[in-house]
């Protein structure tokens, strides 16, 4: 009987060891301070697209895990952090809503994508994003993301194209 408890409790153990952990970095249970340190990549990339932006626009069409309250998460954090109007838009929604100049074939704001986000480990993440304010004005860049010290900081973000 004390061998079949002691067997038990190893099970248990090893169970709550193998399952229990893995939640604490798993990415899926923190996509918006992924997605939120990938954007901020971003905005820092070519900062003087930047310069006097009246907004962000973050084209969240395509953050597949984040619910709605987590997509507000985000858009209060850029709004919070950079003091001006912070939408979820595409290109297409901000022409439609008069942000794009057309004749101009720009912005007043900036434009934040990420189009791709892959999970690697369970303290890695890779990205690829671009920013745009004009077709004059844009880059893309990829990186990685990863878990250390109980936060996700970006790591070997590197430029990919530039206009």
């Amino acid at each position: 009987m004390i061998r079949k408890l002691t067997l038990f409790y190893l099970l248990m153990l090893s169970v709550t060891l193998l399952f229990g952990c893995s939640q604490e970095n798993d990415p899926k249970q923190h996509l918006v301070q992924i997605y939120i340190v990938a954007l901020e990549e971003l905005v820092k990339e070519d900062e003087a697209l930047n310069h006097d932006m009246k907004f962000i626009a973050i084209d969240m069409s395509n953050f597949q895990g984040v619910k709605k309250n987590e997509q507000e998460e985000i858009i209060h954090y850029f709004k919070n952090k950079y003091q001006v109007t912070v939408l979820d838009a595409t290109l297409e929604e901000l022409d439609g809503m008069g942000y794009f100049h057309s004749e101009k074939n720009s912005l007043a704001g900036i434009l934040l994508q990420i189009e791709k986000l892959k999970i690697k480990f369970n303290r890695s993440v890779e990205f690829e994003g671009s920013k745009y304010r004009s077709s004059k004005g844009a880059v893309g860049i990829e990186g990685s993301v990863h878990y250390k010290d109980n936060r996700w900081i970006p790591k070997e973000v590197q430029m990919t194209r530039i206009s």
